[in-house]
């Protein structure tokens, strides 16, 4: 059984109507709605208002796979738990940056630049799977059309991929690394662009699905126990 851990900031939802009528009870509800349905996966959600923060050690020990969505509120995740979930992730667990997520503190500390990047509302998608071999994209045959999401573009500020599964292309002739497969320690990252909280990018069954596939593919093979540790050789 895979373990899931969705988290989600939880405060446009609640501050904003045009949020709360696409996604009434939160967008960490909305996946997990999907992804409870599948029988290999036990699916739990916590948001910045939960005990910790929803990131405490006896929390990060049971999950397999961490999903992330934060938009607005990535500086009130406290430092320690921001290192907190790069040490599991170094140990073995998976992560799932959603969107926005590319900001948050977590990531930043596993990939180490600045993740900055350009942006602008309202455009349409046309996400193209330029990897069709890799696990992630498995099911996905055709490129996916979003009607419309939020345009991230180039330059994206990331270190260089150990994969790219999805490239997003804009209706304003924007492209965007979409779909960006990271190896750290012991950990498997997947960074995922689709998902603006104005917009019910998430309902689309194939953004289900390769979500689906991003959460088979993070599980941990050799989960440590204890902190990595890189070991000098002289």
């Amino acid at each position: 059984m895979i373990r899931v851990t969705i988290w989600n900031e939880f405060e446009e939802e609640k501050m904003y109507e045009e949020v709360k009528k696409i996604y009434p009870d939160g967008i960490h509800v909305c996946l997990s709605d999907f992804l409870s349905k599948n029988e290999d996966m036990q699916v739990r959600c916590v948001t910045l208002q939960s005990e910790g923060q929803g990131l405490t050690e006896e929390i990060l020990k049971n999950t397999d796979v961490l999903l992330w969505w934060g938009h607005q509120s990535h500086d009130k995740v406290t430092d320690e738990n921001a290192e907190r979930v790069k040490r599991h992730v170094l140990n073995g667990m998976g992560f799932i940056p959603l969107h926005a997520a590319h900001y948050s503190k977590p990531l930043k500390l596993l990939l180490g630049t600045s993740m900055t990047l350009r942006w602008k509302h309202g455009e349409r998608e046309k996400l193209i799977c330029i990897n069709p071999s890799h696990p992630i994209a498995e099911g996905i045959t055709e490129p996916v059309f979003l009607e419309e999401e939020e345009m991230y573009g180039e330059y994206f500020d990331i270190p260089k991929p150990d994969d790219i599964v999805f490239l997003g292309w804009f209706s304003n002739q924007e492209v965007f690394r979409s779909g960006c497969v990271f190896l750290r320690g012991n950990g498997k990252i997947f960074y995922f662009q689709p998902g603006h909280e104005e917009y019910p990018t998430y309902y689309n069954p194939q953004i289900q699905r390769i979500l689906t596939n991003a959460v088979r593919w993070a599980v941990p093979v050799n989960r440590r126990n204890e902190d990595f540790t890189c070991i000098e050789v002289k």
